[in-house]
């Protein structure tokens, strides 16, 4: 059963500013040919949204599992959940982040999620996951 789900889609401005691809490609390939320049310019900007819609990771929480992306860990090893946003958040990604730490950050998220991971085999302290509404994941991986 689904108790949270997010999908991490990159800010509406961010796909505008895919655009520049356009002119780009022009400048590169009109002076080959305008038909190889127009169909370049459109499979170029095609391709970029594709690989922007195609790697927004899933944020997920299970009664079985946490998902982050690719990656899932069993509830069963869950430790300590704390959610930050602010300065808080940044501080986590930046100066207080565990090299050991295994992360899922994308920068157009400003909240992140510290998952503690309770296992004697994992050498890994904690995941730290960018999330849009920390408090809810907190919530889900509590309950």
């Amino acid at each position: 059963m689904t108790l949270y789900r997010e999908r991490l889609w990159a800010p509406p401005a961010l796909y505008l500013a895919t655009a520049l691809v356009i002119p780009a490609s022009l400048l590169v390939f009109l002076p080959i040919s305008v038909l190889a320049g127009v169909l370049v310019a459109i499979g170029m900007e095609i391709g970029v949204l594709v690989l922007l819609w195609a790697l927004a990771p899933t944020i997920e929480v299970t009664d079985t599992e946490f998902r982050a992306g690719r990656a899932h860990l069993p509830r069963e090893v869950v430790g300590e959940v704390e959610g930050f946003e602010g300065t808080a958040a940044t501080s986590q990604r930046g100066p207080e982040l565990d090299a050991r730490a295994w992360t899922l950050f994308r920068g157009y998220v400003r909240g992140v999620v510290k998952v503690e991971v309770r296992d004697d085999a994992d050498p890994t302290p904690y995941w730290l996951v960018s999330v849009r509404r920390p408090d809810a994941v907190v919530a889900a991986l509590r309950s």
